[in-house]
């Protein structure tokens, strides 16, 4: 999701609610404790260079029992994160804290934004080795084919 389309979102909601894949929800308690924009200069095992750039949101499950984080308070974070850093309409990354910090892609399913899982991948597949996966295929289909081409009378012998 970009920065533009949650910011669309927001002005619809009563609430700001964080939901992770497995179901499990961000406390409603949580904090926004950061708005910005991470960039990432690397070089790929194919030795190509690359540039990543997203606009970063950290939640924090904080012991603040009162607090709920309004919709209008968090467009208004975003607001002045774009004023004061000059943020761009970039894809938006979460970091959570659960088990360890995680990265999560943001979704929205109509009322709950959502965590979504994130992996790693090789960008350099093509030239770095890796081979392309094989087509898996049932001997019992490999056996019912070569029978098929060698009965008796079919010529093949």
């Amino acid at each position: 999701m970009k920065l533009s389309e949650i910011k669309k979102i927001l002005p619809t909601l009563d609430n700001v609610e964080f939901q992770l894949e497995n179901g499990a929800f961000v406390p409603e308690h949580f904090h926004v404790t950061e708005v910005g924009s991470i960039t990432k200069h690397f070089i790929d095992c194919g030795g190509v260079i690359r540039n990543e750039k997203v606009v970063n949101f950290q939640l924090w499950n904080a012991n603040d029992f009162e607090h709920r984080l309004k919709p209008t308070k968090l467009l208004h974070i975003i607001q002045l994160s774009e004023d004061k850093l000059n943020i761009e309409d970039l894809e938006i990354e979460v970091e959570y804290q659960s088990d360890t910090i995680g990265k999560y892609d943001l979704a929205f399913n109509g009322k709950t934004f959502i965590l979504q899982n994130k992996s790693t991948a090789c960008l350099a597949q093509d030239s770095c080795g890796i081979p392309a996966e094989k087509q898996k295929i049932n001997l019992i289909e490999l056996n019912n084919e070569a029978s098929s081409c060698c009965t008796p009378n079919s010529g093949c012998c």
